[in-house]
């Protein structure tokens, strides 16, 4: 978990971003708690984004990986696509978060992929898709954000979290 890989984004997002002077690694990392979970996004677009996250220390007393840690999962990936949705000039914040649980998993890393079911003005959703290492769906979830217009303290205070 300690190793820290980055995830992939399109030139023009890079470029976008990098203009306003923002870190787009601390932008749409995991957080705190994603890191704490090792929780990693490896591909970023509006289109799709994919992460993993290891089940080794993301288990509830019946060594099973924690429904909680595959909604982190999930709402992480939804809100990363949702944000470059969005672009530069909005922030995304998750309101509605659905998590259906399909089979459990007990080792090894789980996939989440979101793609797009709707993306608007104001809201965007994602479906989040979360397998095993044999392809297997573990979880289903569905994530709505709320876009809003950037503070000029918003970027300040990711950078500064993270």
């Amino acid at each position: 978990m300690g190793e820290q890989h980055h995830a992939k984004f399109p030139q023009e997002v890079i470029d976008e971003y990098a203009a306003l002077g923002v870190d787009l690694v601390a932008m749409f990392s995991a957080g705190h708690l994603g890191t704490r979970m090792g929780v990693q996004v490896v591909e970023a677009s509006a289109d799709r984004v994919v992460g993993t996250m290891p089940v080794e220390g993301n288990t509830q007393p019946y060594g099973l990986l924690h429904g909680g840690a595959s909604a982190v999962l999930a709402e992480t990936l939804g809100s990363v696509g949702a944000m470059l949705h969005g672009g530069s000039s909005k922030i995304a914040v998750g309101v509605d978060l659905n998590c259906t649980h399909h089979r459990g998993a007990r080792s090894g890393l789980v996939t989440g992929v979101a793609t797009p079911l709707h993306r608007g003005r104001s809201t965007a959703t994602y479906e989040i898709v979360i397998s095993d290492e044999d392809g297997r769906r573990v979880c289903s979830a569905r994530l709505t954000c709320m876009l809003r217009d950037v503070n000029p303290s918003d970027a300040q205070r990711v950078t500064a979290a993270n």
